[in-house]
């Protein structure tokens, strides 16, 4: 059998083929950044909406303590005359109105 002897590369080529491999480790270097920035933004998506969660309880506590604004209730005085006001407006004369209540008008 004749010896095969090995062919022996130039370091040109073993230069070309580092090369080959080094860019084949750059491509999977850029696959994982996209992974990375894929997973990044949706972790970012997630705190933002934990974010605006306890953004609406905070405002629920400071609902809590502040106290509600109410209406100032009417005297009693302020009642009977708004009631008058009202029939009058309906077109009620004073002397009616006193005949409804069976009240007599002192002048």
């Amino acid at each position: 059998m004749a010896e095969e002897k090995r062919i022996r590369r130039t370091a040109e080529q073993i230069a070309a083929d580092i090369d080959v491999q080094v860019e084949k480790l750059a491509g999977s270097i850029a696959e994982i950044e996209e992974k990375k920035d894929a997973a990044c933004a949706e972790f970012d998506r997630k705190i933002d909406s934990v974010n605006e969660k306890i953004a609406k309880l905070e405002a629920r506590k400071k609902a809590l303590f502040m106290p509600k604004k109410r209406k100032p209730r009417k005297k009693k005085a302020d009642q009977i005359k708004e009631l008058i006001r009202q029939a009058q407006k309906s077109g009620m004369k004073l002397d009616e109105i006193a005949d409804k209540l069976g009240v007599e008008i002192s002048e």
